[in-house]
């Protein structure tokens, strides 16, 4: 006869190391995940143990877990009070409470296997129309020809804690003013090492402490720079980053991290953690394909991408597939770099903008441009050396994975199937916020 555990094991994210990117919020498909000001924490009345989580989070902050008796279950109140996790409990003192802990592991990985099942199940049912979760379809592994990232060079629980850059530069890249201004801004590393690709992210740590009195967290940043430099030959790299002034309801609020770094001068010094990120990485094997799909700040990683492929043909030396680049923006004076997109030539990267507050016209985002260049995209679908990039709003991301939809769809593909051939093959990432 069984007895039932009073234990379980209960997932828990560690706060020293997450650097609050939302990923395993967006792509939770239980809704176990939430967050504050502070943290991302789980809650363990909802947790299904599926893993979904677990492989999209760029610093492993994700994959931790605690031995708990079931009544003691830490709270979201508790979780939300952490600055570290609590230590671990051993397997005597979950004695002494009542526990088994043999018998817990057991049930945990039944529980494992069920979800597997379960969430295999809401993939073929999101195939077929019956719902629909965009976050599903974006891969967790690199495109097979991606180069070797390093990560977690920097941080809390690495040999160094934080490494100083040095401000090189700070461009203002959009037209607006200053409430809403875009910078283009560049860090010098020196002699430290600090190695990145295209697709990787960085943290930032404001200076200072929080309303509570706590050090502030790292600020993420996609990285805006390919491998080899802002400035080719040189240990530095570009981040592209707004002014936040309002929060998502439109209430005044002002951004530790984006004003901060915003406001910074040539010479100062920036405490940095990272790089992060192994799986919106670019592909690197000849004639591949790549469709890159972005709101305002979301282009960071895709002019990485792009000036990397634009700096390989200027050598002679690699002979690229197509570029294409579907850009949003409310108006053209708040998209970034659209100067100098518009000067690069037209047969490297074939470019679409959409404008959704442009005046006297009707509304356009991405996915409008999308399906105006639905037979293009099929064709690109279609060739298993082509590479979807997708990184913004996180409102943008259902209707850009639908229009993909609808267009392999509209050629007569089965999106089942194109879907997860993307996925297992590292072909389509979404990385929105």
């Amino acid at each position: 006869m069984t007895t039932e555990s009073t234990l379980l094991k209960q997932h828990v994210i560690d706060p020293e190391i997450c650097i609050r990117c939302n990923t395993c919020e967006a792509i939770c498909p239980v809704g176990a995940i939430t967050h504050d000001s502070r943290n991302y924490v789980v809650k363990a009345d909802i947790c299904n143990l599926c893993m979904d989580c677990i492989s999209p989070c760029p610093t492993g902050s994700i994959d931790n877990w605690r031995m708990v008796p079931k009544a003691k279950a830490y709270s979201i109140e508790e979780q939300l009070s952490w600055d570290e996790l609590p230590a671990e409990l051993s397997d005597e003192q979950l004695a002494e409470l009542g526990g088994d802990a043999s018998q817990a592991a057991a049930e945990a990985q039944a529980a494992v296997q069920s979800a597997a099942a379960s969430s295999s199940a809401s993939v073929a049912a999101a195939a077929t129309g019956t719902s629909f979760n965009s976050a599903q379809y974006g891969a967790s592994i690199p495109p097979w020809s991606a180069a070797h990232a390093y990560t977690n060079l920097y941080g809390p629980k690495a040999a160094e804690k934080t490494i100083t850059a040095t401000v090189t530069g700070n461009l203002r890249v959009t037209e607006v003013g200053k409430d809403y201004d875009t910078h283009h801004i560049v860090l010098d590393f020196g002699s430290m090492p600090f190695p990145v690709l295209e697709g990787q992210s960085i943290g930032i740590i404001p200076p200072g402490v929080d309303a509570n009195g706590k050090p502030h967290h790292a600020r993420q940043y996609s990285i805006a720079s390919p491998r080899n430099g802002e400035r080719p030959g040189h240990n530095n790299l570009s981040l592209t980053i707004k002014r936040v002034l309002e929060d998502h309801d439109g209430k005044p609020v002002r951004g530790v991290g984006s004003n901060y770094m915003c406001d910074l001068q040539v010479g100062d010094k920036v405490q940095v953690i990272g790089p992060f990120g192994a799986s919106f990485l670019m592909p690197n094997h000849p004639k591949s394909n790549i469709v890159m799909i972005c709101t305002g700040t979301g282009s960071a990683p895709m002019r990485a991408m792009t000036e990397w492929r634009r700096r390989l043909r200027a050598s002679g030396k690699f002979e690229g597939g197509k570029l294409m680049l579907f850009f949003g923006a409310r108006t053209p004076a708040e998209l970034p770099y659209f100067g100098p997109l518009n000067s690069l030539p037209k047969d490297f990267i074939d470019i679409e903008f959409a404008f959704s507050r442009e005046t006297g016209k009707p509304k356009r985002y991405v996915q409008d441009a999308m399906r105006d260049r639905a037979a293009d995209i099929a064709a690109l679908l279609k060739d298993a050396n082509t590479c979807f990039y997708v990184c913004g709003l996180k409102s943008m991301e259902e209707g850009v994975v639908m229009a993909l939809r609808d267009i392999a769809q509209g050629a007569g593909m089965d999106w089942e199937a194109v879907a997860a051939d993307l996925k297992k093959q590292g072909r389509l990432h979404l990385e929105t916020y």
